[in-house]
């Protein structure tokens, strides 16, 4: 019963904040975090294969599969959708639909894509604010990075993040190049923390 509450609770911000043209990403953005808590995210992103007279039988299996998958999906989206929109999209399925939605406003993903990198490159850590804030910020900017389609790297992600610190970190970062260490995001996050608590412990030092 919790879990339909909830379940209801999330569509409910989807269904009250319908597509209407000018909020496309934020529509996006609610929408894949409800999939994501019903385990349904990957239909937005599997095409459903097309089906002709000399596909196998273990195709057309494939195909249906992916159509019964997709259509709560689907019906979930044309209900978040103002008429218009609604209308232009009845016959198309999850996958398709979410395809032409991103060519319809690629303009406003091009707008946040600007400024969620510009927000990366920005980004300092003040002398005096803790460290663990920061990392988590700047992951979640990465992360929106990769769902607008214009991913970091592991390698270069880390980097912004080691360049983004003040120069109390200057030892711990000079370390981290000289070993040819390699860590993705959480682990570099838990190196920072350890950092931190050793520094505060051996020196006093305020990070």
């Amino acid at each position: 019963m919790a879990n339909d509450n909830l379940k209801f609770s999330l569509r409910s911000i989807i269904e009250k904040n319908k597509l209407n043209g000018t909020n496309f990403l934020d529509w996006e953005r609610n929408l894949r975090i409800i999939l994501r808590s019903e385990g349904r995210e990957d239909v937005l992103t599997t095409p459903i294969p097309k089906v002709t007279d000399t596909s196998s039988d273990e195709e057309k299996a494939t195909a249906t599969q992916l159509k019964i998958e997709a259509l709560p999906v689907t019906c979930l989206m044309l209900a978040a959708m103002e008429p218009d929109l609604q209308k232009r999209f009845l016959s198309s399925d999850a996958y398709t639909i979410t395809t032409e939605l991103k060519t319809l406003f690629q303009d406003q993903a091009r707008i946040e894509r600007y400024e969620t990198h510009k927000a990366i490159l920005d980004s300092r850590l003040v002398k005096g604010k803790p460290v663990s804030p920061h990392v988590i910020s700047l992951t979640g900017l990465f992360k929106r990075m990769e769902d607008l389609g214009t991913p970091y790297d592991q390698e270069l992600a880390t980097d912004i993040v080691l360049r983004s610190l003040h120069d109390g970190f200057a030892p711990f970062r000079m370390q981290y190049h000289m070993n040819g260490l390699k860590h993705d995001l959480n682990e570099l996050h838990n190196l920072l923390k350890m950092q931190k608590a050793i520094s505060l412990m051996t020196r006093g030092m305020k990070f």
